[in-house]
């Protein structure tokens, strides 16, 4: 496949032409001819300079890489920001330059967000609210934030989305995922990095992110789930004014979460701090299947009465209560040292992934007798998964995407709680949860519930079983049946295939001999051997010692099988 054959639309060449240069400025040239994107763009009559390599080919590839991306703009930054997040498909040292990208930029002029302001809110946004500071107090890639007072006095911040943003970022998806499949097509020992899924995740993630309601109504969700809380902290949403390309939240007035001086300055309690919001995480993972998927000092403040605040929900992970039971039962088999049900979860993650399960079996049950003899209070979650992700790389085997969000979270709140309370404990926190999950399991009503489902997909297996041999037999008609099958011993089928192919060859040589050389045996004239055609004879000769190792060779797969 060649990239000229998968784009299509012309406009994106000039950012193409951007992003090769780049490539090829920090030393990855090779890449570009491999994935046949230099052909295309001189055909196009944009000439890439191969030679051209800046100071850095003395550097490591994870730091040119990073480098790279930075200087491709926000949506790149974004992507290697989301790749930080796969603790699973690279190793240590690729996610330490991955997690050093940061998304701020430059805000926009004021003056450029006021169009789309006044058509969104039909009017202008002076006459909405006052003192409303034209001065961005933060900025990122998609959206930037002011502060402002409503009409009653009350601070808000206006999160507004950058102008036009949406197009330029459309534009380098569909770059993204011309990349991802030719890599995947031209690059097989890149594969499993699965570079499709990873584009597919972060765009859907920062699709997301575009829609600045959609955090909105994130922002709703996580107040309701922590209603009546004394110790978190939700900002409101001002719905009156928001948008998806704004919105209006309350203004956070707290300690920032990475100024530990001010927290000590102002008496705050650290290990109650570090306590309220493992906690509050950790309900929001266990028991609500619904968390913030970035808590790190940034997005949190401290507040008076050891209150901890967070804030931009952009981005948030879901957890089925299919997914939860499998998190409980992956850490309640890290707490037991119980390495088989550790294995049974690793394998259900797995899918139809090939794995060979006696090595993977091997490497869980070493991985769990490492940490026999340690003590609960002695364990580092952060560490531990890290080390499982590793066992998991090691087989090639991926995890869904959730659960790598889900897997970075925890340690990025363990990194938090730490930094607060050097003795924090984040296996301490997490038990209580854990147990209080296995428990209501087995609860009247969680069992009633799933007995009940149980119950209903019984018969609705039932109940379509005609309908569905209806359709088979009418495919069967129409000549569209079709079996697939997994031979998953598929060389050995055809090692004795071609073995029974060469078998039936030969006999039928050996019976041509026979043929041929009864036919010369009645020929007169010719060179004789103990008065036999001599030809005739070695005929015979050869079709004799054929029999003979055709027998003995089907007598020994007999005795084989």
């Amino acid at each position: 496949m060649m990239l000229w054959e998968t784009i299509n639309v012309m406009r994106d060449l000039p950012r193409l032409h951007e992003i090769t240069s780049t490539l090829i400025r920090y030393g990855m040239a090779d890449i570009v001819r491999t994935l046949g994107i230099g052909t295309l763009l001189e055909r196009a009559g944009r000439f890439l300079h191969w030679k051209e390599q800046g100071d850095v080919m003395h550097l490591d590839a994870p730091v040119r890489v990073r480098r790279a991306i930075e200087e491709l703009g926000p949506t790149f930054i974004k992507l290697g920001q989301v790749m930080a997040t796969r603790v699973d498909v690279f190793p240590p040292n690729w996610i330490n330059e991955f997690e050093k990208l940061q998304s701020g930029v430059p805000p926009v002029p004021f003056e450029s967000l006021l169009p789309q302001l006044e058509a969104i809110l039909g009017r202008s946004p002076y006459d909405i609210f006052q003192e409303l500071q034209t001065e961005a107090v933060a900025a990122a890639s998609i959206a930037q934030v002011h502060h402002a007072k409503l009409q009653d006095g009350t601070p808000v911040i206006l999160k507004i989305r950058r102008p036009e943003i949406r197009a330029k970022i459309e534009a380098d998806l569909r770059i993204l995922m011309h990349f991802a499949r030719l890599i995947e097509f031209e690059m097989p020992e890149m594969r499993r990095y699965q570079p499709i899924q990873i584009v597919l995740q972060f765009t859907r993630s920062i699709r997301r992110e575009l829609d600045l309601a959609a955090e909105a109504r994130n922002i709703d969700r996580f107040a309701e789930n922590f209603a009546g809380s004394d110790t978190i902290v939700i900002p409101r949403v001002y719905w009156e004014w928001t948008s998806e390309v704004m919105n209006v939240q309350q203004w956070v007035d707290g300690i920032p979460g990475n100024n530990l001086a001010a927290v000590e300055a102002a008496g705050l309690d650290r290990k109650l701090l570090a306590t309220n919001g493992a906690d509050a995480v950790l309900k929001m993972i266990m028991i609500d299947g619904f968390y913030h998927a970035d808590p790190h000092p940034g997005n949190v403040f401290y507040l008076p009465g050891n209150r901890v605040a967070m804030i931009d929900f952009g981005m948030v992970g879901r957890l089925t209560d299919e997914r939860r039971n499998q998190i409980v039962d992956l850490l309640a088999a890290l707490a037991d040292k119980d390495d088989e049900a550790m294995l049974n979860v690793l394998l259900e993650w797995t899918g139809d992934a090939a794995v060979d399960e006696s090595k993977l079996a091997a490497d869980v049950n070493e991985f769990v007798f490492n940490y026999a003899n340690v003590p609960l209070k002695d364990l580092r979650l952060g560490k531990l998964l890290g080390e499982l992700t590793v066992v998991m790389r090691d087989h090639y085997l991926v995890m869904p995407a959730d659960l790598a969000m889900l897997f970075k979270a925890l340690i990025t709140l363990e990194g938090l709680g730490r930094q607060l309370d050097p003795d924090f404990d984040m296996v301490a926190h997490l038990t209580p949860f854990v147990r209080r999950v296995i428990t209501e399991r087995y609860m009247p009503d969680a069992l009633f519930k799933r007995g009940k489902r149980n119950f209903h997909d019984v018969i609705s297996l039932v109940t379509s079983l005609p309908r569905d041999a209806a359709r088979l037999i009418k495919e069967a008609r129409r000549g569209k049946f079709k079996i697939d099958l997994d031979l998953k011993r598929l060389e050995r089928f055809s090692h004795q295939l071609d073995h029974s192919v060469n078998r039936l060859t030969l006999g039928i040589l050996t019976a041509s001999l026979v043929i041929g050389s009864s036919i010369v045996m009645t020929v007169q004239g010719g060179p004789t051997l103990l008065g036999l055609p001599l030809f005739g004879l070695l005929g015979f000769m050869v079709a004799f010692f054929n029999s003979v190792w055709l027998i003995l060779s089907i007598w020994h797969s007999g005795r084989d099988s």
